[in-house]
């Protein structure tokens, strides 16, 4: 409500939003967005509580606290009522009795009339059903795709509204892309989305237009990824930004090198950036406009231009809850990183045959037994991918104790040995002396040129060794 042009903007399907139980909405860093814990923070935010509708008594009082922290702006307040409170208070709950007789094509139109403007139901049932009724199977479509599509193990988690998505955005872009080769301006052209509202309203002939080449777009952005070293779907930072990827991709077709390295910079800067954690279909709309602009000699889109990486990140980067955590093990495998006791490097093969997984440089029960506080030791510099055999015979061993053990069984020297070490942007050093605040502060400075690199763009270093000298004070059994 604090948006004076908010009647014109609003899109009533999403006029209802949640909040956590204590009313305060964080960000996944834990940092506080909105607080609306009090009626007066409620007011400042522009959001009533929807459990006071039914009250005059409440709903009264609130009105005249809104109207304090707005300047008695009654026109505000009527419009609001008029709008979503009166029709709420008046709402009536409709019922439809069918007789088990009556034609398919009957029943679809009915479940489409009566939940398309109600009940946020499955947006691909739905659709499957609006399809029937002009006999287009939609769920048969889609099971053949998706079987073709998770032959990719990165796709293996794909879902079917993640497709419609793909979908509505291509097509709402070629309509705005109309629009304005009419003679529209820019804010008289439809525009993009892939909203349950622009999925429900494509036509089958929409779907067949455009479902082969996204399809082919999702196998397109699976070969990009593993060219990322990015070959499963449980290393995938981010599913979400799938979407967009791939309506780019479909919309591309081939990809010559300048415009590929783009991709893959915007591909980066998201995962790094954590930028598609929340409200992703804004993101993906502007994306596919930007991205198509951007390649064509326009502006950076803004997902490269809002990403941002603190370098204190690094320090709270401990699990595959994180995106830019599985982004930045993808980065050290394609940046050359090898196997510690093959030699090789971490290609797909190896991955898989090897069992390649994220795991402890300096071992956590070393750390343990050595004072290291939890933030160092569960960091993402603290961890590297190598292979479950290698992990096996580090065991809870000592940095300078294992080397030994890998080398022996690998029948290599020392100098080699350094080599494989290094190419994880680890200094060998470090790890032969078991020093580990040393071997912590240079590999986070080595990990944050690397993420540079992928992001294109500089990183602050403000405070963040100064944090890292404090850390190193840390008590290991402080659980900090």
């Amino acid at each position: 409500l604090r948006d004076s042009n908010w009647d014109a903007k609003l899109d009533w399907e999403e006029v209802v939003i949640s909040i956590p139980k204590d009313r305060v909405i964080r960000n996944f860093r834990g940092e506080v967005i909105q607080d609306c814990s009090t009626v007066a923070h409620e007011c400042a935010a522009g959001l009533m509580p929807l459990s006071i509708v039914f009250s005059e008594k409440l709903k009264t009082l609130w009105q005249l606290e809104f109207s304090k922290h707005n300047g008695n702006n009654m026109e505000t307040w009527l419009l609001v009522y008029q709008r979503a409170l009166e029709p709420l208070q008046q709402y009536n709950i409709p019922v439809i009795q069918l007789d088990k007789n009556e034609s398919k094509e009957a029943i679809c139109k009915v479940f489409e009339k009566v939940n398309t403007g109600g009940i946020a139901l499955d947006v691909f049932e739905l659709l499957t059903a609006i399809f029937a009724a002009e006999d287009f199977d939609l769920r048969a479509d889609w099971s053949e795709r998706f079987a073709a599509l998770k032959s990719h193990k990165v796709l293996e988690t794909v879902a079917k509204t993640d497709f419609l998505q793909s979908i509505a955005l291509l097509v709402t872009f070629e309509q705005r892309e109309r629009d304005l080769a009419a003679g529209k301006r820019s804010d008289e052209t439809a525009g993009v989305s892939c909203k349950r509202k622009s999925i429900l309203d494509l036509s089958p002939s929409q779907y067949r237009l455009w479902a082969d080449k996204v399809q082919q777009g999702y196998q397109s952005a699976a070969q990009l990824l593993f060219d990322q070293f990015i070959f499963a779907a449980r290393d995938l930072p981010y599913r979400t930004q799938l979407v967009p990827l791939a309506a780019l991709l479909a919309r591309l077709g081939s990809l010559n090198a300048g415009t590929r390295a783009k991709l893959v910079r915007w591909y980066w800067c998201g995962v790094l950036g954590e930028l598609y954690g929340s409200t992703t279909e804004t993101r993906f709309a502007k994306d596919l406009t930007e991205v198509l602009a951007w390649l064509e000699g326009g502006a950076e889109p803004a997902t490269v231009t809002d990403a941002n990486f603190s370098a204190s990140r690094l320090l709270s980067l401990s699990t595959r809850n994180s995106a830019a955590y599985k982004g930045i093990n993808a980065l050290l495998m394609r940046d050359g990183g090898l196997d510690f006791l093959e030699g090789q490097p971490i290609n797909s093969q190896v991955y898989f045959e090897a069992a390649i997984d994220i795991h402890h440089i300096f071992p956590k029960a070393w750390c343990e037994k050595n004072d290291i506080g939890s933030k160092r030791r569960e960091s993402v510099v603290n961890k590297t991918p190598i292979a479950a055999k290698t992990n096996r015979i580090i065991s809870d061993t000592a940095p300078s104790g294992y080397l030994k053990k890998i080398a022996l069984q690998a029948k290599i020297e020392s100098a080699q040995m350094d080599d494989l070490i290094r190419s994880h942007v680890i200094d060998p050093a470090t790890l032969r002396n078991d020093d580990f605040d040393q071997f912590f502060a240079t590999r986070a400075e080595d990990l944050l040129k690397r993420i540079e690199q992928a992001m294109g763009k500089s990183i602050a270093r403000d405070g963040f060794l100064d944090t890292i000298e404090i850390l190193e004070g840390d008590e290991g059994h402080s659980n900090d």
